[in-house]
């Protein structure tokens, strides 16, 4: 499990043979065999180490559903270790299982802010929504607006900064992870032997 909030940028090296290589050295202080980090939001689980790289084992299933193949040898990526029991829940429940891909539709200033928006596909849309919870390439990042086609999120400065989007641009793929609590709620109220339907929670106040 992941929040959201990345610590450390590294830098893409290769991809061979199933097995990316990233150079870095914070999330390195105190890392093992077999620990999971997020690799622009991708949950990925250590195999080698060294002092300023790790390598980790990519499934197909993870390049049919990521940017992975996008990347070129330099290019910066967002990094941030597994939670730990105890640790500053600053983000969101991040599962580091990406949805899909979007593209950058638009980047505009708005006072100290860039409000972002990105396109995707509709099965993706329909778990987004407005002052939700969204990560893109594993940033934790609330939605401002959520539309048919696409959707919006405001970075402030420091966000921006700190992680790949400073070199985003109109054009650029991004990773998505929508709300994991939204799938776990569609499951159960189109599950047949569930007894969680809509009219239910619109009693409860789930829905207005």
């Amino acid at each position: 499990m992941f929040t959201g909030i990345i610590e450390e940028v590294g830098t893409f090296e290769n991809f061979l043979s199933g097995k990316i290589s990233v150079n870095c050295k914070k999330i390195l202080e105190d890392v093992k065999i077999g620990d999971s980090i997020s690799v622009n939001g991708i949950c990925l689980t250590v195999t080698n180490f060294r002092k300023n790289f790790f390598n980790a084992d990519v499934m197909p299933e993870t390049i049919r559903k990521t940017s992975l193949e996008n990347l070129i040898h330099g290019d910066i990526v967002n990094l941030e270790r597994a939670l730990k029991l105890g640790d500053r829940f600053g983000g969101h429940i991040i599962s580091g299982h990406i949805d899909g891909v979007g593209t950058i539709k638009s980047m505009k200033s708005e006072g100290n802010a860039i409000i972002v928006t990105v396109k995707t596909e509709k099965n993706l849309l329909r778990y987004i929504a407005d002052k939700g919870s969204v990560a893109l390439d594993g940033m934790s990042l609330t939605v401002i607006n959520a539309g048919d086609f696409d959707f919006s999120v405001s970075l402030i400065p420091h966000t921006r900064d700190v992680t790949n989007f400073k070199n985003k641009k109109i054009g650029s793929v991004v990773n998505i992870e929508t709300d994991i609590l939204a799938k776990y709620l569609e499951r159960l109220t189109n599950f047949k032997s569930s007894s969680i339907t809509k009219e239910f929670l619109t009693e409860e106040g789930f829905f207005k």
